[in-house]
């Protein structure tokens, strides 16, 4: 399964990012973190003591991403330009997830087991987004740069932007809706006509 996993990120490689050519995929830091935290995670789940987190801060050293050994990746992850990315130990990413530099997966350290957040499939993360605690991101969502989001579940088929985030789209029909609070009222959305 593993390397299954594997094969999936080398082709995401070549599915997102039209400056690929040849076998220069093997160069990118994004393809060295996600191949060792294939392995680390592997080890993080056996409950060896203590080398999942030394090689993970070995991971980091060299690409300048930090994985949490104990975060959960799925298939065909890519990140692009990937310094700076920070996910979380309780973090979960689904399947065909694309994240660029600068994004942080994090808790809010107000939380204790469930902590950093889930992200559905083939959810596109912007560089600078921070997206903080035990949060519910749905399928096929696109969040824009330097988004913020806090506590907020975002429903499926959405694209988030801005600081604090706002929902500009869903299912495709752009959408006005008020600053995401930490509970979202029925009487927020406004459908543009």
């Amino acid at each position: 399964m593993i390397f299954r996993r594997i094969i999936q990120d080398i082709k995401a490689i070549t599915r997102n990012d039209p400056a690929s050519k040849n076998i220069e995929f093997l160069l990118y830091p994004g393809l060295h973190a996600i191949f060792a935290h294939r392995f680390i995670h592997v080890l993080f789940n056996w409950h060896v003591p203590f080398f999942p987190r030394m090689f993970s801060q070995w991971n980091r050293f060299f690409t300048g991403i930090e994985i949490h050994p104990g975060a959960t990746i799925g298939g065909g992850f890519f990140i692009d330009h990937g310094a700076g990315i920070v996910i979380g130990e309780t973090a979960e990413i689904g399947d065909d997830c694309v994240l660029f530099h600068n994004v942080t997966l994090g808790g809010t350290g107000k939380h204790h087991g469930k902590r950093h957040p889930t992200l559905g499939n083939r959810v596109v993360i912007g560089t600078g987004a921070t997206i903080l605690g035990p949060v519910k991101i749905g399928n096929d969502v696109n969040i824009g740069a330097n988004t913020f989001i806090y506590m907020v579940d975002i429903p499926d088929n959405c694209t988030v932007v801005g600081t604090p985030a706002v929902i500009v789209r869903k299912d495709g029909i752009k959408i006005h809706l008020k600053p995401l609070p930490t509970q979202l009222p029925a009487d927020a959305i406004e459908t543009e006509i």
